[in-house]
């Protein structure tokens, strides 16, 4: 079953089962995927739904910075349960060792050998990372390796 029917189906069960704060957020995931396939006019697939999910993780990471620097436990509160619902359409995450495994075979196939060649690396890595590990983090490991 594609990602994003599951959603759909997901949605529907919260519907029945009065769950309203993760119907709530399993519709704002499904009206921003549907608009990023009416503004770019495609069907979204899973690693470009994955893509769209790990986005709205962000926007909540950085909210919860904000609404903690400004008192609003309530609301940290909420995005927190929000990430949640939407982390559980992610794949498993990768552990540090197998990032670590990844990361010295895309510097050994690509050639990298200083931060120029970051690119190279990062283009190996985040086809197979997508969705499995947070890419600022794996940015940043990259270039330690490289630096």
């Amino acid at each position: 079953m594609a990602l994003r029917d599951r959603i759909t189906e997901d949605m529907k069960s919260a519907m029945r089962a009065g769950e309203k704060a993760r119907l709530a957020t399993i519709r704002l995931a499904l009206a921003a995927i549907k608009q990023r396939e009416v503004d770019e006019r495609i069907t979204l697939d899973d690693p470009q739904v994955l893509g769209v999910l790990e986005k709205m993780i962000k926007q909540r990471r950085e909210a919860i910075t904000q609404f903690a620097s400004g008192g609003r436990a309530d609301l940290v509160a909420k995005e927190t349960a929000e990430i949640d619902v939407l982390q559980g359409y992610l794949p498993a995450q990768m552990s540090p060792a197998e990032l670590e495994a990844l990361i010295t075979e895309a510097i050994a196939a690509s050639g990298a050998s200083s931060i120029k060649d970051m690119g190279k690396v990062m283009a190996a890595v985040k086809p197979k990372a997508q969705g499995r590990a947070d890419m600022g983090a794996v940015s940043a490991r990259i270039k330690q390796k490289l630096g």
